[in-house]
């Protein structure tokens, strides 16, 4: 019998076709997360898994799964939502979808710097409202970015992305990682020293548990007084509670979200707020990037079941 590849959610055909090539589909016809329980029952004897970044895979789905189990795909770059090394205790290979998104994650993270920086949603909602305006010299001002300077928190390949668009918007730019990145625009900066330089910090660092509220109440009381946060990397590196607090107070500008720490829910807070921008995990969300992503993460499950080498294997 061929093997039976499971997919907790719906995927572009031409990464089913893909797959198709090593196995029988089984696709959840459910438009939304599985429940646990409901998760463990789809992927019930599956040879391979081809998960979403809002499964959580672990020791149940993998002995769900049963000891045929090869193969989980994770659909995404970041993997927090799987146990790599319960999996990987199980002989089961898992794998992401890196560099794919990088440019397109990388545009977006410009355009929420311009949205939040230049009022763009504001202007937006004014105009839809049909709120009365006319044009003068104090109207909507927003914060230019020419000459002032840019931090990148995760100078991997996303973040090296925005630093290569900073270069065109006349920003400098500073990062701080683990280590100074040679051939990296920029000057590496200890975190709070990046914090206490920047006008405009952008978060591209893996979640971890040293990262988790990374951007902490502490965090952002460091953080310029005119300073921007933007985030689209995960949403558990901010601190969503100390984020609205720290707007009320004034101590940062503004904020712009794409990722949030219970997805779909939001820091009630931040909804009414002018000073910040949200957008709904839209970072890879593309048509070439989702599909390139989907493909990849077929092709890395069909070189498994076939015998060969895992594409872009994740390792605990």
């Amino acid at each position: 019998m061929r093997p039976t590849i499971a997919v907790t959610r719906w995927i572009p055909d031409e990464a089913l076709e893909v797959l198709a090539q090593a196995g029988e589909v089984k696709l959840s016809d459910a438009d939304r997360p599985l429940m646990p329980e409901e998760l463990r029952d789809h992927v019930a004897g599956a040879s391979a898994v081809v998960s979403m970044l809002h499964d959580r895979v672990d020791g149940s789905l993998a002995e769900a799964g049963g000891p045929g189990l090869k193969v989980v795909a994770n659909v995404a770059v970041g993997y927090d939502n799987v146990d790599v090394a319960v999996l990987a205790a199980r002989g089961v290979t898992v794998t992401n979808t890196p560099g794919v998104l990088t440019d397109a994650t990388a545009d977006l993270a410009f355009g929420l710097l311009l949205a939040v920086t230049r009022r763009l949603g504001e202007g937006e909602r004014l105009i839809r409202a049909r709120t009365p305006w006319s044009f003068h010299l104090g109207f909507l001002l927003g914060s230019g970015l020419q000459g002032k300077t840019l931090g990148i928190v995760g100078p991997g390949q996303i973040g090296r992305a925005v630093a290569r668009r900073a270069a065109a918007f006349g920003l400098r730019t500073v990062y701080s990682g683990r280590s100074a990145k040679p051939g990296l625009e920029g000057e590496f900066l200890p975190f709070e020293e990046l914090l206490r330089q920047s006008d405009f910090v952008s978060l591209h660092c893996p979640l971890t548990p040293e990262t988790r509220h990374l951007i902490d109440a502490r965090a952002l009381q460091t953080m310029k007084p005119g300073a921007y946060l933007v985030n689209t990397t995960r949403g558990l590196v901010v601190d969503e509670s100390a984020l609205a607090d720290a707007l009320e107070a004034g101590e940062i500008a503004g904020a712009a979200l794409d990722v949030f720490e219970a997805e779909p829910e939001i820091e009630p807070r931040l909804l009414g707020r002018e000073d910040v921008v949200l957008t709904p995990h839209l970072g890879s969300a593309t048509v070439e990037t989702r599909t390139a992503m989907a493909v990849l993460a077929a092709r890395n499950v069909t070189s498994v079941l076939t015998g060969g080498q895992p594409l872009t294997e994740v390792r605990p």
